[in-house]
């Protein structure tokens, strides 16, 4: 299986080192540091009870490539307009397109069910350029839980024990291209879930980004060293009480426990991407993690007071650092 990975950051390399060990044919679309490192030394990801470098071939150029079987955009979502830019070399006319990325996708309301099905979001997708490029029937959904961080060019440390994928149709069928792009992965060690309820899934990890987010990002600190406070223990209830208001609006039933997410950050020493994101000077995932659930609950009434406040405090501090 030829497999491209688009955006060979933390998440993404840590992908591409488990499928190459798994058995796939990998290729990775790196840039700068990175980039440079994987060509000269080969990718490395290690962890706990795994240690592994593998050797793919990378450029910061899809069309190197050649169509692949599938492939893997993990960047972050203000990269989408470059992947729509340039990610036509890598399609085939079957190619599974999965999007590992964090937030309210750009295909969420493609074979919803709903009166919303086919309903665009601008502010994720700008002048639906993912749409055209890719097309709503190639995406395949995917929820990454492995808190990776690159700690130098092309050596990704993962800190989770088990490192998992859920992975998903926009319709919510159990298809074959699915199981077959999730064998790789699991023969390199990384535990994968296929769901027939990926927007259940989505909603769940977004409620993690969204508390641990909006609550990290003024502090500019691991959960550990914010949590402790009582203040923000109860904003962090509102905020997942608000969260599932809107997901309920939405036809989406996500796992959410406060107090299982108020005693995991207290012991979290990991900060969020989006503030190591804020940390390194990187457009950070505004609109699609905080932004775009917002478009939502207006779109079906729901009332959103805390989160209405915290996003617009992150939307501030993103914009005095020049990075939304």
């Amino acid at each position: 299986m030829k497999v491209c990975v688009f955006g060979a950051g933390a998440i993404g390399g840590h992908l591409a080192v488990r499928m190459a060990d798994g058995g796939a044919e990998v290729s990775v679309v790196a840039r700068g540091a990175q980039l440079a490192a994987i060509r000269e030394r080969g990718l490395r990801a290690h962890g706990v009870g795994f240690d592994v470098t593998v050797h793919p071939a990378a450029s910061s150029d899809p069309a190197d490539f050649g169509p692949q079987d599938v492939v893997f955009v993990t960047t972050k979502a203000p990269a989408l307009p470059s992947v729509a830019a340039t990610i036509a070399p890598l399609l085939k006319p079957e190619t599974p397109v999965v999007f590992v990325m964090n937030g309210i996708p750009w295909w969420y309301f493609h074979a919803e069910g709903s009166a919303r099905d086919g309903a665009r979001l601008p502010r994720i997708d700008p002048d639906n350029a993912v749409w055209n490029a890719v097309g709503p029937q190639r995406a395949i959904g995917g929820v990454v839980y492995s808190a990776c961080t690159v700690v130098e060019p092309g050596v990704i440390h993962a800190t989770n024990k088990i490192n998992r994928l859920v992975v998903g149709e926009p319709d919510n069928r159990i298809s074959a291209r699915i199981e077959a792009l999730a064998e790789p992965l699991r023969r390199g060690g990384f535990v994968v879930d296929v769901t027939d309820r990926i927007r259940d899934e989505i909603w769940t990890k977004l409620m993690l980004n969204l508390t641990s987010g909006c609550l990290c990002i003024p502090a500019v600190s691991a959960p550990k060293y914010v949590y402790p406070e009582p203040a923000v223990q109860e904003a962090l209830r509102r905020i997942t009480a608000e969260g599932a208001a809107i997901a309920h609006a939405v036809g989406c039933s996500p796992k959410i426990d406060p107090d299982a997410q108020i005693a995991f950050g207290l012991q979290s020493n990991h900060k969020p991407s989006i503030v190591q994101d804020l940390e390194l000077g990187r457009p950070m995932e505004i609109d699609a993690m905080f932004d775009a659930p917002l478009q939502l609950a207006r779109m079906t009434g729901v009332a959103t007071p805390t989160l209405d406040l915290l996003v617009s405090l992150a939307k501030v501090r993103a914009r005095t650092a020049g990075l939304y």
